[in-house]
């Protein structure tokens, strides 16, 4: 069997972007089951809701939805079960230290498969206030607006 190369995103949180400062990003394994497993390589996963929580020292991904395999049978695993995140313990307690400061979190910002193991993308985010989210709803449509006046200038131009 040929062994997988690259990486595969089976979903982004593009949501935590926009509702967050990311401070520390950090890549994670997962311990999941076989079905979990089948089930992310057939691209479905939904991490939007996803959060991290410290438990006996552990990181645990919370909320993340991985639905149930469709060939499965009893041995099927539960959809939005608490899945352990593999780390080195020193990035463990660093994360964790910061997350229990006043208005922070640790939220997944992608889930994917890395030559053929699946990881997840974790950051330490704190969150974003109101007039800060309109700032870079602002800027990205200046962006935008930029964008859209030098490509007409170059057909015009060009």
């Amino acid at each position: 069997m040929v062994k997988e190369r690259g990486e595969k995103v089976v979903a982004t949180n593009r949501r935590a972007r926009y509702e967050y400062h990311l401070e520390d990003v950090v890549e994670a394994g997962l311990v999941l089951t076989g079905t979990e497993v089948k089930s992310l390589r057939e691209g479905r996963a939904t991490i939007g809701d996803g959060y991290c929580t410290d438990y006996h020292g552990e990181l645990y991904l919370e909320n993340v939805h991985i639905p149930e395999y469709l060939q499965g049978t009893w041995t099927n695993h539960s959809a939005k079960r608490r899945r352990k995140l593999l780390l080195h313990r020193e990035q463990i307690e660093k994360m964790t230290a910061k997350a229990h400061q006043a208005g922070h979190t640790i939220v997944p910002l992608r889930l994917y498969f890395k030559d053929g193991r699946a990881k997840v993308e974790i950051a330490l985010a704190k969150g974003k206030k109101l007039h800060d989210k309109r700032q870079a709803l602002r800027e990205r449509q200046d962006r935008r607006e930029a964008e859209r006046a030098m490509s007409a200038h170059l057909r015009k131009h060009g």
